[in-house]
C-alpha cells in the first residue's frame, strides 16, 4: 500500500517488548466496529503492507497467516498506527465477508459497534447497490433516473422532516429523518461523494470555530 496513513514501519513498533509479536486490534474503517484482535511481528506488518490485506502471526500454526487465505473473507487494509507505548497496532480496514470463523460480523459476536455505525454501513450499502438491476433495487433505479430526480427526492425529503418537526410526533420526524438521510447518501453517491466528505467538512469547520 503506498498510501500514508498505511506507512507504518517496523522501526515504529516495540516488537522486543513481546517477544517480537504485538496485538493488533482491527476496527471496520467505516462503522468502527471492533472486529478482531489478532497478533503481527514484524514480518507480519510488512506483508500486510505490501499485499494490502491484512496478515498477522499465528501462534497456533506458527507461521504468517493472512486473514481469509482459505475462506475468502479477507481484511483490506486502510491505516495502521501504533499507540502511544509502541507495543499494539490499530489497524483499520474493510472487511469482505464476517469477520468471525463462526460466520458472525465480528469476533465478539454481532457486535453493533457505536451507535452511528450503521450510517457507514448504509453508504456502503448504497455503494454496492448502485451496481444492480435498476428492476431489482429501488436504490439503483434512482440513481439511473439522473441526479436531478434524486435531489428531487432529497428536497422532498427535507420538507417533509420540517413539516413532521413542527406538526408530528417523534416516531413520524424520525421516520422522516430516516428517509431524508438516506436519499441525501444516495444524491452524495450521484455526484460521487459520501458521508465521510461530509463528515471531513465538519471537522474543517469545527476546527476554525
Amino acid at each position: 500500500m503506498s498510501d500514508d496513513l498505511s506507512a507504518l514501519s517496523a522501526a515504529q513498533v516495540d516488537f522486543e517488548k513481546g517477544d517480537g509479536l504485538v496485538p493488533a486490534i482491527v476496527q471496520h474503517s467505516l462503522t468502527g466496529e471492533v472486529l478482531m484482535l489478532g497478533y503481527m511481528n514484524a514480518e507480519a506488518l510488512q506483508v500486510t503492507q505490501a499485499k494490502g490485506l491484512v496478515t498477522f502471526w499465528s501462534r497456533s500454526k506458527n507461521r504468517l497467516w493472512t486473514k481469509g487465505e482459505t475462506s475468502g473473507d479477507v481484511l483490506r487494509l486502510v491505516s495502521l498506527a501504533a499507540d502511544c507505548d509502541r507495543d499494539a497496532i490499530l489497524v483499520q480496514a474493510l472487511p469482505e465477508g464476517p469477520t468471525c470463523h463462526l460466520g458472525t460480523r465480528s469476533c465478539f459476536g454481532e457486535y453493533p459497534g457505536p451507535a452511528l455505525a450503521f450510517l457507514g454501513e448504509l453508504s456502503a450499502i448504497v455503494d454496492k447497490r448502485a451496481g444492480a438491476d435498476p428492476e431489482d433495487s429501488y436504490t439503483a433505479r434512482l440513481l439511473a433516473n439522473g441526479i436531478n430526480k434524486v435531489a428531487q427526492k432529497v428536497g422532498e425529503e427535507g420538507v417533509e422532516t420540517a413539516l413532521a418537526g413542527v406538526s408530528e410526533d417523534n416516531s413520524a420526524l424520525t421516520g422522516e429523518a430516516a428517509d431524508l438521510v438516506f436519499h441525501l447518501i444516495v444524491l452524495l453517491k450521484a455526484r460521487g461523494l459520501s458521508l465521510t466528505d461530509v463528515t471531513e467538512e465538519l471537522k474543517r469547520r469545527h476546527a476554525r470555530a
